[in-house]
């Protein structure tokens, strides 16, 4: 006769993240490296005694930081990603039960912050040119869209393309 496997709930669970996490994985390895004690002394001036609790900063940057580490360009991908991976879970302190925070709570800080940085006006496909400091004379920042411009486009310079052409080797 053939039988059937009958799933029931059990009322409670004995499950530890850490159990399921390998000793060998990646995140295991930068966590014992990572100190994270200052952020929340560093962050402090920067909220608000009033108002709705934040996200803690100190699970933003975890995340940004699996997200870094393991490609993940997109906040949805990343959140979902965080929801999904026991390893991103453990390493973000999430424990099983633990609310991801809505793609919505990064993508606002990471487009001003790109959009804020100057960058050289020189086309680059290397995602680092807009880390790097700029000279004195260079004050290049991104350009508006082509449909809000009233007068072209700045000239690129030769000392411009000589400093990108510096930075990139």
């Amino acid at each position: 006769m053939m039988g059937r496997r009958m799933m029931a709930e059990p009322l409670f669970y004995t499950f530890r993240l850490e159990d399921h996490v390998p000793s060998d994985h990646p995140l295991r390895a930068v966590d014992m490296l990572l100190d994270t004690a200052f952020i929340r002394r560093v962050m402090a001036p920067h909220y608000s005694a009033i108002g709705r609790p934040s996200i803690d900063p100190e699970l933003m940057i975890r995340m940004l930081l699996v997200g870094y580490l393991n490609g993940v360009r997109s906040e949805r991908k990343l959140c979902a990603e965080v929801h999904l991976n026991l390893g991103y879970r453990w390493f973000c302190r999430l424990g099983l039960d633990g609310a991801v925070p809505d793609h919505s709570t990064f993508e606002p800080r990471t487009a001003t912050a790109a959009f804020a940085m100057p960058v050289c006006s020189v086309p680059c496909s290397r995602r680092s040119c807009a880390a790097v400091p700029r000279p004195a004379w260079c004050r290049a920042t991104r350009p508006p869209p082509m449909a809000a411009r009233s007068t072209p486009a700045p000239a690129v310079t030769s000392a411009c393309l000589d400093a990108a052409r510096q930075r990139h080797g």
